[in-house]
């Protein structure tokens, strides 16, 4: 028997070296993520593996499975606790080894493995960890699984069998990048500042991009786990104007910087304007319908209105179906519907067939943003940011909000909201004209200016989003709004960053 795993234990003692320790808040939406050593131990990685295995034989999945790692001092010591609960279990592990996300998943297709488990704590601060799983690819963990590898997990009801086994599968990141670069090599040599927070992508985005006929300037590409400059974060301002100021030194056409896991792409046109990534994707969709004319997307509730209402799109026949922000919502949504990308504001592109498989991956859409630019030899990034309607937007911004207590806040502010309409209160002297729940809630006002607020589903936070169409100071007035109905709750604390 494996001790069923205590909530909290002290290092650096007996108890906390013989026995598993999981917080129960570990267990995300879609996803898994600690504080390493605070909240989880190896032991309690171990347990994970576990739990994942006996998933899999639930549900009926063949007992083989991906599992890489991502560029962290304790990633790979993880890695080997989660194999052992996995090998426990009676799993075929597949070791790829260092590795991004995407590549993880790509390998669930080259190797023709039905599960991945990726150790990575994605663009998190030092000292987190976590696990990215599916079991059905290209789509990762819902809410459904999350529940029930929970329950797994923190009961100890394990199903251990016989027969697991390891092999390591050398050389794997050449398979991915032939993958990759096999194609038609850009006509001109796009000029680009790759930004990879000394994060994992910088051992292999450069290279990719190079191959494909970029002129590539590396920025903190050199492997790093303490992140000496800042988190590999492509929604972090601190990162967007890093990648600015180096592509306005250097003369760059276009700014890329990727997240810590590299299934994220961040963008700075060549004016060092930095894009928001669903900008980005309203640029991306006007492309990618001209040439598959009535195509489908997905987005999330975080993203600008312009994919309802840009004229280009409309003419192109394009649909666009608002869902739950969070990787694996869009994922499946996009997969249910079959749409040809899904797109989240955090950076997160689903690129499906005929372009990519499915899943999220940081270089396919550095790629298609590339190609996008080489289909438009008489623009800039600049005028094809200019070519979209205007709106003014906010980052997405994080105030803190404890875990235990994040959705009962949420629904609270909800509530608040539905009240106002119902009473016909005014937000920032202008009438709400509508409310959409499918994540939170988004107060939508009479001149098209809009505010979210959800919870975050991976970190101890509320998430707020605003965009106006109207003015900048319409955006300032609706935050001020927003803000002021969460202040009504003394429970949330200081955002990480504000307009």
């Amino acid at each position: 028997m494996f001790p069923k795993p205590e909530a909290l234990l002290k290092p650096n003692t007996y108890a906390y070296e013989s026995r598993p320790m999981v917080k129960p808040t570990g267990f995300r939406e879609y996803d898994a993520r600690w504080l390493f050593e605070k909240e989880i131990n190896l032991m309690g990685m171990q347990a994970l593996g576990m739990g994942i295995g006996t998933l899999m034989h639930e549900r009926g999945v063949r007992p083989d499975i991906v599992v890489g790692h991502d560029f962290r001092g304790y990633s790979a010591s993880i890695k080997m606790a989660v194999i052992n609960g996995l090998m426990a279990a009676g799993i075929n592990v597949h070791d790829i080894g260092l590795a991004l996300s995407p590549m993880a998943y790509f390998a669930q297709f080259a190797l023709d493995v039905p599960a991945v488990a990726m150790i990575t704590a994605s663009h998190n601060d030092n000292g987190w960890t976590g696990v990215k799983m599916g079991i059905n690819r290209p789509l990762t963990f819902g809410p459904d699984e999350m529940g029930r590898l929970k329950d797994i997990v923190l009961n100890a009801t394990f199903t251990l069998k016989q027969g697991g086994s390891y092999r390591y599968v050398e050389n794997f990141p050449d398979i991915y990048i032939k993958d990759l670069t096999d194609r038609a090599k850009l006509k001109r040599p796009i000029k680009i500042v790759a930004a990879c927070g000394n994060g994992t992508a910088g051992a292999f985005a450069p290279r990719i991009l190079e191959m494909l006929g970029a002129e590539v300037i590396p920025l903190d590409a050199e492997l790093d786990h303490s992140f000496p400059n800042y988190n590999p974060n492509p929604e972090d301002m601190k990162m967007l104007h890093a990648l600015r100021d180096k592509v306005l030194e250097v003369g760059a056409e276009v700014g890329l910087g990727f997240d810590g896991d590299g299934d994220r792409c961040g963008v700075v046109d060549n004016e060092g304007e930095e894009i928001f990534a669903d900008k980005v994707g309203v640029m991306l969709a006007r492309d990618i319908s001209a040439i598959y004319p009535n195509s489908k997307f997905v987005v999330d509730v975080k993203s600008t209105g312009l994919f309802n209402t840009d004229p280009v799109l409309k003419a192109n026949g394009a649909v666009t179906d608002y869902y739950k922000t969070g990787h694996s919502y869009i994922k499946r949504r996009v997969t249910e519907l079959n749409a040809i990308v899904g797109f989240e504001k955090s950076g997160h592109y689903f690129f499906n067939a005929p372009i990519g498989r499915g899943y999220d991956d940081g270089l396919v859409s550095a790629i298609a943003i590339l190609d996008m630019l080489d289909r438009n030899p008489g623009k800039t990034m600049a005028d094809l940011r200019r070519d979209l309607p205007k709106t003014w937007g906010s980052p997405t911004m994080s105030p803190h909000c404890d875990d235990e207590i994040k959705y009962g806040i949420v629904d609270k502010v909800v509530a608040r909201f539905q009240d106002m309409k119902a009473k016909g209160e005014k937000i920032g002297g202008h009438t709400i004209t509508d409310l959409i729940t499918v994540n939170g809630i988004r107060v939508v006002t009479d001149d098209g200016t809009w505010g979210l607020v959800r919870a975050s589903s991976n970190k101890p936070e509320l998430v707020v989003v605003i965009e106006s169409p109207a003015s900048e100071a319409r955006l300032h007035e609706m935050f001020k709004a927003v803000d002021a109905v969460l202040r009504e709750n003394p429970e949330v604390g200081a955002y990480n960053q504000t307009i």
